[in-house]
């Protein structure tokens, strides 16, 4: 929509809004995607080829230009397995491989070192087909008298190793312990060589430090293993000087004796403690059971609660088996004979008896118990004197007893240490003469059979796709900046005006010229002015009456007839934005059809400055437009007519350079004969200057009654239509619709998929109209 500017409310819009009423809204489906999508693929594919084609051609320039490359593999594994008697005696602990280590190695692999190394021992420095060949930037440099900017400059050997790590490649194989490395050169038996040189070289190199490393630690082993012996002898000498001197007595465990005493009676007094306490426990229950009645009838329950040492009696076990029984008897004569029966009476006392019993037999229980309590606590006693009495025998040995623990941990822990030394130093001794590396080659390099780039079908199919891409990239781009009008939805939905005719371009070949009617000449002028027909494009309608350009005419004066803006559409303008649209030629073709359909129709060059429509229909003329406001010629000398048509014309007139030609379309004058004419003809058709260059259109507002906006397909700027409009709002509030002018039809339908078959050519031939040169009159 146009910025700043706003339709009046009671503005009609008939035949759009008809038409807007008909159709349901339009979506962004999946299928207007495709459409959008397919549409751009037609309009845009000779870009697309065209760039697909040049990075095809990029491509294979490449693959011609690039010498091929061949890569050789061989593979390490890392963490070889010591053999069993090495992995004992070694001097450190055997190093994990992990993904840290793994690292590491490959940073080795890539080493200056290592590569010097392979370099040297394959005799490789005097092949000077292996050197580096200097980069683009150095060789430029070189050119123009520089230097190459590096301190390796000179150095064969420096320049090949740079060589050699921009080839060299080395990868960890998944999560394994396998380093493989690549090597890439243009010789496949040379890049193998090379390949295994360098493994080679990595585990010698593994093989030196290994045993340097072992050599350094024997060395220190020697001298440490003497340190250690000496202090340890020396160690040992103090603890049995301090014996001898505080006659401390050890057992066979190194224990002092007074030590081991006191450590077994503290066990035997915790056991005798357990045993007291145990007795006491019991005792207290036994008591609490004979504090019960034997008389009460529920003093067999109360024992049972006063603990399981009473269970535990075979004789209260049975007693109490055969008071249940009683019991269970005595409730069931109850049931049967009464509570007061003697049977019942009896089996009461025989319960009685039993539960006496009971009460006796815990009581001896009891007594018994009292006697082992007094027991166990003599024997406790006795163990806790013999415990004080060793207590008070240990404490006057207890000060020497640290200072010997004392010198006793030092001297364990200086002979632990000399043991120790003294295993790692006989390791070491092994391993010097057993030389194991911690990786081995699994996969010698083998000369490759085919190069590893570059590879001819990937560049290909890079050249391929990125060409797809690129050209579908510069298609999509050159399609977004295409701001001009290519479609009737466009139209409306940029202006928000109705589009009334999409107008066909007339090709050459399809409007063939035709011979005027008469040869004109300035001497009969006043009696045959008679338009001309040379230009056949503003005779279309005529030439063509059943073509699709005349059939659009038909739709612009529907349109027109439809609209109801005002109360009369009687003084209709045709002008465009800029020059070149086509506007003259739709309004010389309009008249021609209102004329032909028995209206009487006049049509008026307005473009004073540049009056295009006079030049083609009335090249003759001396009297027109500016000579009937200007001077007051009579209007009858400037009228031209057509018989055939029933068209009448009166041209711009003088072909000088006018001034204000924008207050003479505006004047009084100018009023008046728009008035004369509508009192004599049906429709007046007046062919306005465009809106961009000059304001004559907007001046000559007043005078018409509705305005018809020409735009040409493909060539008007959205941005520029837009701008123009906003700058003429009069002209805007009575524009009846738009007119797409020039328009190719086959390529609008690659830009409006969706409604490509509106404007297909067989639904034209199905009605007898269509653009074949069999639809002309002659």
């Amino acid at each position: 929509m146009l910025q700043n500017i706003e339709p009046s409310p009671d503005r009609t819009r008939a035949a759009h809004r008809d038409v807007e009423v008909a159709q349901p809204p339009r979506e962004n489906n999946l299928a207007d995607t495709v459409s959008l999508t397919k549409g751009l693929v037609r309009r845009q594919y000779p870009l697309v080829i065209a760039t697909t084609a040049m990075a095809l051609v990029l491509g294979a320039l490449y693959l011609v230009v690039t010498p091929p490359t061949y890569t050789a593999h061989a593979r390490l594994l890392l963490g070889n397995a010591n053999v069993p008697f090495v992995q004992q005696l070694s001097l450190g602990a055997e190093r994990s491989v992990d993904h840290t280590l793994i690292d590491t190695e490959l940073q080795i692999l890539r080493s200056r070192n290592i590569i010097a190394s392979a370099i040297r021992e394959s005799k490789l420095a005097d092949n000077s087909a292996l050197r580096a060949n200097p980069s683009l930037f150095k060789r430029i440099r070189l050119w123009f008298g520089g230097t190459s900017g590096d301190d390796t400059e000179g150095n064969p050997l420096e320049d090949m190793i740079e060589a050699f790590q921009k080839s060299l490649s080395a990868t960890r194989i998944d999560t394994s312990n396998v380093i493989d490395i690549g090597f890439s050169w243009s010789s496949a038996a040379k890049a193998a060589e090379i390949t295994n040189a360098i493994a080679s070289a990595y585990i010698a190199d593994q093989l030196d430090a290994r045993f340097e490393s072992n050599k350094t630690a024997m060395l220190w082993l020697q001298q440490r293993l003497r340190s250690l012996g000496e202090q340890a002898e020396s160690a040992e000498r103090a603890v049995n000087a301090y014996k001898s001197k505080n006659n401390i007595v050890t057992s066979t465990e190194g224990r002092p004796i007074d030590e081991q005493q006191i450590a077994e009676l503290n066990s035997r007094l915790v056991a005798a403690r357990a045993l007291t306490t145990e007795a006491t426990v019991r005792l207290d229950r036994y008591e609490s059971a004979l504090r019960h009645n034997p008389e009460a009838v529920d003093s067999i329950g109360k024992m049972d609660a006063a603990g399981s040492d009473l269970l535990v009696s075979p004789i209260i076990t049975s007693l109490r088996q055969q008071y249940l029984d009683t019991q269970r008897r005595e409730n069931d004569y109850s049931v049967k004979f009464g509570r007061d029966h003697q049977a019942v009476i009896n089996l009461r006392n025989r319960m009685r008896d039993i539960r006496k019993s009971i009460q006796e037999e815990v009581r001896r229980l009891a007594e018994t118990t009292r006697n082992d309590q007094a027991t166990a606590k003599q024997r406790q006693d006795e163990i806790e004197k013999q415990l004080a009495t060793a207590v008070a025998l240990s404490r006057s040995t207890n000060a020497a007893g640290v200072t010997l623990r004392e010198l006793q941990a030092q001297a364990k822990e200086y002979r632990s240490l000399y043991d120790t030394f003294l295993q790692r130093y006989m390791g070491s001794t092994q391993q010097q003469s057993f030389p194991v590396s911690e990786a081995r080659l699994i996969y010698a390099a083998s000369p490759p059979p085919t190069k590893s780039k570059p590879k001819t079908l990937v560049v290909f199919a890079l050249s391929l796709f990125g060409g797809i891409g690129l050209g579908s990239g510069l298609a999509f781009l050159r399609d977004l900046m295409d701001r001009v009008f290519r479609t009737p939805t466009q139209l409306e939905d940029s202006l928000d005006l109705p589009c009334l005719a999409v107008v066909p371009q007339l090709p050459p070949d399809e409007t063939p010229d035709y011979q005027p009617s008469s040869t004109l000449r300035s001497g009969y002028e006043q009696d045959y002015r008679t338009l001309s027909k040379t230009s056949s494009p503003h005779w279309a309608v005529a030439n063509m009456p059943l073509s699709r350009f005349a059939e659009s005419m038909r739709s612009i004066k529907l349109g027109i007839d439809l609209s109801r803006n005002h109360s009369s559409n009687r003084v209709i303008g045709v002008t465009s934005t800029q020059p070149g649209e086509g506007k003259s030629t739709i309004a010389a073709c309009l008249a021609q059809l209102i004329g032909q359909s028995g209206h009487s129709v006049i049509l008026v060059d307005c473009d004073l400055r540049n009056p295009s429509l006079s030049k083609a229909l009335a090249p003759y003329a001396t009297i027109g437009l500016i000579d009937v406001l200007s001077e007051g010629q009579p209007i009858e000398r400037a009228i031209w007519t057509d018989t055939e048509t029933n068209l009448v014309f009166i041209p711009a007139g003088k072909n000088s350079t006018l001034l204000h030609s924008s207050e003479m379309l505006s004047a009084d004058p100018m009023h008046l004969l728009v008035e004369r004419l509508c009192s004599v003809y049906d429709y007046v058709i007046i062919d306005l200057p465009p809106l961009a260059p000059i304001v004559d259109a907007r001046a000559s507002s007043a005078v018409v009654d509705c305005f018809i906006y020409v735009v040409e397909w493909g060539r008007t700027k959205i941005d520029v239509v837009k701008h123009a409009l906003h700058t003429a709002p009069n002209v805007y509030e009575n524009i009846v619709g738009t007119v797409l002018n020039k328009t190719d039809i086959k390529e609008m339908a690659s830009y409006n998929g969706s409604r490509s078959d509106y404007y297909s050519e067989s639904h034209y031939e199905h009605y007898g109209v269509g653009d074949s040169p069999s639809r002309r009159t002659p």
